[in-house]
C-alpha cells in the first residue's frame, strides 16, 4: 500500500509498504481522512523516531475484523483514537487516564494514519474506536480527538458559564477552545494572535474581541472586561513571551491553562506572590484526550453544537502529504489540512 513517510518536516515521501496484517480482536481500517495536528509538525520531537508514517486523527470505513471483534462489521464507517489508558491503574483511577502507563507507553495505530490502511490494535478497537453517526463527514471525524483535547483542557481549567475567557493564540486549537467556550455560555470570549489573518478568523468563529499578540495584551484586556483580569487564560501558543502574557492578564481567583507544549527546554519565571499567591490564581495543564472525552466531542460536533467543517482550509491527496506537512509547519495560510489516502 502506499504511505507518506516522514523524514522531517521538509521531507515526507511517498513510498509502498506492506499492509497490516490483523489478528484476533484487532481491525483493518481503510483510511478516508486523516488530518494534520500541529504536534506532527514538532520536529524537535518527532525527528527522533523518524522514518516513520505518523497521523493519529482518523476517520475510515472497516476493512476487516480480527477473530473476536463484536461491535463492529466491515463497512462500518468509525473514528479512532491511537491510544487509550488501561481503566484501572492509579492514575486513572484518579481521573488523570491520559497520564496512565499504558496510554503513554505505546498502544498506538499501525502505522499512522497518513496511508492508505490502519491496523486498530484489540485495546484501541475496545476502547477507543467509535461509529461515526450518519450527520457526521469522515472529514469531520478527524476532530473527535483534538476536540476531546479541547474539551479535557477546559474541563481541567473549570471553564463556566460566564466566565471571560482569553485564548492566547488563534491556531486550530485557540479556534477551538473559542468554539467550546462559546458553546458552554462562556461570557467574553478574547483572543490574540501575532496574526491579523488568525484573528479574522476567531472572530468569524465566535470571538468577541481580538488582541495583537504584540500589544499589551493584559492591559486591552482588562479595558474590554470592566477592569479585571480574566477567570481563564488558556496558553495555546507556544512561546514563552505569551506564557508571560498569561501571568500578566489572569484576573484575581482566576486559572492559566497551559495547553500548547512549549518548545523543549522552556523554563517559565513564575511571578509567585504577586501573580499566584496574593490573587489566588492557580495554574494547570492539559495532554491529549480519554475516550469520554472523544465520545462528548463526538457528540458535540454530531449534534451541530461545536462546528468543525467551516475549518478545514486544505484537502490533499495522499501524494501531497509533503505539501500538507508545510503548509502546517509553516501555518500562515492553513488552518486544518485534511490527507485523503485514497485519493
Amino acid at each position: 500500500m502506499r504511505a507518506a513517510m516522514y523524514y522531517s518536516n521538509r521531507d515526507v515521501r511517498l513510498e509502498e509498504i506492506k499492509t497490516p496484517v490483523i489478528g484476533a480482536g484487532e481491525m483493518l481500517l481503510q483510511i478516508f481522512a486523516s488530518s494534520i495536528c500541529g504536534s506532527d509538525t514538532m520536529e524537535w520531537y518527532r525527528i527522533k523516531r523518524a522514518p516513520l508514517v505518523l497521523g493519529h486523527e482518523i476517520a475510515g470505513r472497516v476493512a476487516a475484523t480480527g477473530a473476536g471483534v463484536t461491535g463492529f462489521k466491515k463497512g462500518d464507517r468509525v473514528v479512532a483514537t491511537h491510544h487509550v489508558p488501561c481503566f484501572s491503574c492509579r492514575y486513572c483511577k484518579r481521573g488523570h487516564e491520559t497520564v496512565c502507563d499504558t496510554l503513554l507507553g505505546g498502544t498506538h495505530f499501525d502505522p499512522g494514519g497518513f496511508c492508505e490502511y490502519v491496523r486498530l490494535p484489540a485495546i484501541n478497537v475496545e476502547r477507543g474506536t467509535w461509529l461515526l453517526p450518519d450527520e457526521v463527514s469522515y472529514e469531520a471525524g478527524t476532530f473527535v480527538e483534538p476536540l476531546g483535547c479541547v474539551i479535557r483542557g477546559q474541563r481541567t481549567a473549570a471553564v463556566r458559564a460566564g466566565d471571560s475567557v482569553l485564548v492566547l493564540g488563534s491556531g486550530i486549537a485557540g479556534l477551538l477552545h473559542i468554539k467550546l467556550a462559546l458553546a458552554n455560555n462562556a461570557g467574553m470570549v478574547v483572543a490574540t494572535d501575532v496574526s491579523d489573518e488568525r484573528l479574522a478568523l476567531a472572530s468569524r468563529f465566535g470571538a468577541h474581541h481580538g488582541i495583537a499578540a504584540a500589544s499589551d495584551v493584559a492591559a486591552e484586556f482588562r479595558k474590554l472586561n470592566s477592569g479585571r483580569g480574566a477567570d481563564v487564560v488558556i496558553v495555546c501558543a507556544a512561546a514563552e513571551a505569551v506564557l508571560q502574557q498569561a501571568q500578566q492578564a489572569v484576573g484575581r481567583g482566576g486559572v492559566i491553562l497551559l495547553f500548547a507544549p512549549a518548545p523543549a527546554g522552556t523554563v517559565m519565571p513564575l511571578q509567585v506572590n504577586d501573580v499566584f499567591w496574593r490573587r489566588d490564581v492557580s495554574m494547570t495543564t492539559s495532554y491529549a484526550a480519554s475516550p469520554a472525552d472523544c465520545v462528548e466531542a463526538l457528540e458535540l460536533i454530531k449534534s451541530g453544537r461545536v462546528r468543525v467543517d467551516d475549518m478545514i482550509t486544505h484537502r490533499l491527496g495522499l501524494a501531497e502529504t509533503g505539501r500538507g506537512f508545510a503548509l502546517v509547519a509553516e501555518g500562515a495560510t492553513s488552518l486544518k489540512v485534511i490527507i485523503k489516502p485514497q485519493e
